[in-house]
């Protein structure tokens, strides 16, 4: 099988010595150290393991490394610039959008690919483009609430 021996990850190119099969999120937590993801269900139906891929999110439990091989990834490890958190990291923490806090990283980088694409969401498109991210704490109001509060954030900061 064909080997990957470098990713774009967060920024900056990382070396790598993996099979292209292997699912991203394994290379992630296991040869890159990047425990943000976390392995959900395996099956990309949780979204726990949400990372951004050129800007769109993707589970990574399914993606296989060699479909990444020339993009950039982000995973919430990268999200923010130095200390200043990126508005939807500050807008959970501020709503109080986690208890478990499990889902808290899929969650943060489902909402910031939502963001991306739609500066101005309603509480109707925020919930529909999150439910493929599941939260079994039931925050689901305070994830909407949170996503709303960072839109008007980066509203402001236009």
């Amino acid at each position: 099988m064909p080997k990957i021996d470098k990713l774009n990850i967060n920024g900056s190119v990382r070396t790598i010595d993996v099979d292209e099969s292997v699912p991203l999120l394994t290379v992630l937590r296991d040869d890159l150290d990047l425990t943000g993801s976390k392995y959900g269900c395996g099956e990309g139906q949780c979204g726990a393991c949400t990372v951004l891929v050129d800007g769109v999110a993707r589970r990574s439990c399914i993606l296989p490394v060699g479909a990444v091989r020339d993009k950039k990834i982000t995973t919430i490890e990268g999200l923010a610039k130095g200390e200043e958190l990126h508005p939807l990291q500050t807008a959970f923490l501020e709503e109080e959008a986690m208890q478990c806090a499990y889902c808290t990283s899929g969650m943060i980088m489902s909402g910031v690919a939502l963001l991306n694409s739609n500066a101005n969401p309603s509480e109707s498109d925020i919930s529909s483009y999150m439910e493929g991210n599941v939260c079994r704490c039931g925050t689901h109001p305070r994830i909407v609430a949170a996503i709303r509060r960072a839109a008007k954030m980066m509203g402001a900061r236009s």
